[in-house]
């Protein structure tokens, strides 16, 4: 198998574009840099490194399986695939969103404008749901370097493996072979307590549970609905809607956010989260209220205030 060649112009991008931050913002486990350093260096952005994942078939997207690199370079994004790599990164960089009408669709904030000057450019990933139902199940009490880790580890360990150009790929693995997993199997691979979850909830996905099923119902139901899926509990519903099924009112309450909330919005805090996640959706904007809270998130784990 050979990769085919090419490259998006940022010209036919829909607003500004950072990829590093994309990528490598907590949003998304399933994408790797070349060289390594993934993870190592949040407080920058910007860069030509080289990022890499394997894309399931995605419904009018692509019809298979399909390697993908990609780099972004001044003025455009350079990439490399085992098929056309243009519609797979609009669909999961959404390229097509219009940043700028994002952005001033969102309140007036000092300390959001203070987000998006630091990191313009960063969009929401739209990652495929079962690979980021499991990522997000992972993330309980870890570093996103950790989660991270965990989901290469379980591409590796049980994935199957794509040959390009000399090189082996893995691909994430898919609910059949995740179900067929033994707790120890995977607690080997440094998941913790959370290795009977992944297992219980690849086997229901395997059984005929459908994540996508969410996409049917309004916002705050299809949180509920998602929380069906053993280990996945409201945050972790929030982050699959937000990061994969395209919610962009999601505001996942983890502890950066409750940080926030405390120190900047504190009339949001009501109590129970149910509630909080309303407040602080009206506060940050409603409709892209997912966006506004990706930029927080990643401004202040990265050190920004």
């Amino acid at each position: 198998m050979a990769f085919e060649t090419g490259a998006l112009p940022l010209a036919d991008v829909d607003g500004p574009f950072d990829l590093q931050a994309t990528v490598e913002s907590g949003q998304s486990y399933l994408w790797d840099r070349a060289d390594g350093r993934m993870y190592d260096s949040i407080d920058v952005h910007g860069g030509d490194a080289w990022y890499e994942t394997v894309v399931p078939p995605i419904d009018g997207v692509c019809d298979e399986r399909t390697v993908v690199r990609v780099r972004q370079l001044d003025d455009r994004l350079e990439w490399e695939a085992t098929g056309d790599a243009v519609p797979i990164l609009r669909h999961l960089l959404r390229l097509d969103d219009d940043l700028d009408a994002i952005y001033d669709a969102t309140p007036e904030d000092p300390l959001l404008e203070r987000a998006y000057e630091t990191y313009e450019g960063m969009r929401i990933v739209r990652d495929p749901p079962f690979p980021c139902l499991i990522s997000f199940i992972c993330s309980a009490q870890m570093r996103v370097s950790r989660i991270h880790g965990m989901q290469m580890a379980l591409a590796e360990a049980y994935g199957e493996e794509i040959e390009v150009e000399g090189r082996t790929f893995e691909a994430f693995p898919s609910p059949d072979r995740l179900a067929g997993r033994t707790e120890a199997e995977l607690r080997e691979l440094g998941l913790g307590y959370r290795a009977p979850y992944v297992q219980r909830t690849a086997e229901m996905v395997a059984g005929g549970e459908d994540p996508l099923d969410a996409t049917e119902l309004e916002y705050e139901a299809a949180r509920d609905r998602l929380t069906r899926f053993v280990g996945v509990g409201d945050k972790v519903s929030d982050c699959v809607l937000l990061f994969s099924l395209g919610f962009l009112e999601a505001v996942p309450l983890d502890t950066w956010i409750q940080s926030a909330i405390a120190d900047h919005y504190p009339d949001c805090d009501r109590g129970t989260y149910a509630e909080t996640s309303r407040a602080i959706r009206r506060r940050l904007g409603g409709e892209y209220a997912g966006y506004a809270q990706t930029y927080l998130f990643h401004y202040l784990r990265a050190g920004g205030e």
